[in-house]
């Protein structure tokens, strides 16, 4: 077995024992961790009803120890280590945290099977936006651009 390999079952376990003892204290079944250069730079484990935060999972909560921890908003050159496939949300939080590679264990229909069933959120993102349950509409406003426009003008801005 070559070294990546390796380091990958080694890491993947770590966020699949996370998973684990997280729902054996009563959350749920996922876990994370984000490496850097070899070296566990944070664990995260859901916290969705512990936290009554619809936001808090494991890929989240790790993402926000990392950052803290290394000092910067940008998580380039770190690796995502999860239990299961990240869901839309946790994926679009790895790519703005500019995380270099995600690797998983169990997969969505795994997930699936689980009781969760994040193949819906999918298939939504597929659909276009006028055939969703759930209404997204622009009601634009004169000053809309007005953010943006005094961020342009910000010369003391940090770049995402």
């Amino acid at each position: 077995m070559n070294a990546s390999i390796e380091a990958d079952a080694k890491w993947l376990a770590v966020a699949i024992d996370l998973a684990t003892a997280n729902v054996e204290a009563g959350g749920g079944p996922f876990g994370a961790v984000i490496v850097g250069a070899g070296e566990l730079v944070s664990t995260g484990q859901n916290r969705v009803t512990h936290d009554i935060d619809p936001t808090a999972h494991a890929e989240v909560m790790a993402i926000r120890a990392a950052c803290r921890q290394v000092g910067n908003h940008s998580l380039a050159g770190y690796t995502l280590y999860s239990s299961c496939e990240p869901c839309p949300l946790c994926l679009s939080a790895t790519l703005w945290a500019r995380i270099d590679r995600i690797v998983f264990a169990a997969d969505r229909h795994d997930a699936a099977v689980g009781g969760f069933d994040d193949r819906a959120f999918y298939e939504l993102f597929d659909k276009p936006r006028h055939e969703w349950d759930v209404p997204v509409q622009q009601h634009r406003l004169d000053q809309a651009f007005l953010p943006f426009l005094t961020w342009l003008g910000n010369s003391d801005r940090v770049q995402y």
